[in-house]
């Protein structure tokens, strides 16, 4: 069931959305840690929090930052016409799947298979 085009322009209109939210929240964090703030404490446990904090908070802007990208891999795939079709057995990937993940790239049968087979490999 390949998506009509209302439905592929809400999706290309829900990831732009959220794509243009998150870079607005890497921006504003930029500019709070480019601001003067106190980055020495007197006390070693209140250093060791912020600088917690801090490494806390670089992480979920990198992982931000990985989602973008993915965002925009999605809207090249919708404007290329390949949005909601899995790109490992080349069969549709569900509207429902979709509306919950809409930058995955696989069908919930190829995502379980892929989990399962990392699952093993670790094991």
């Amino acid at each position: 069931m390949a998506l009509n085009k209302k439905q592929l322009a809400e999706f290309e209109t829900q990831l732009t959305d959220w794509k243009a939210e998150l870079e607005m929240g890497q921006s504003a964090n930029v500019h709070s840690m480019t601001e003067l703030e106190q980055t020495s404490f007197p006390d070693p446990t209140d250093q060791a929090s912020m600088e917690t904090d801090r490494n806390f908070d670089l992480r979920i802007k990198d992982r931000e930052r990985k989602l973008i990208k993915k965002i925009d891999q999605a809207v090249v795939r919708i404007k290329d016409g390949e949005f909601g079709e899995c790109e490992s057995c080349g069969g549709d990937i569900s509207v429902k799947r979709l509306h919950a993940r809409p930058v995955t790239t696989l069908c919930i049968e190829c995502k379980t298979a892929q989990e399962q087979e990392e699952r093993t490999r670790l094991d």
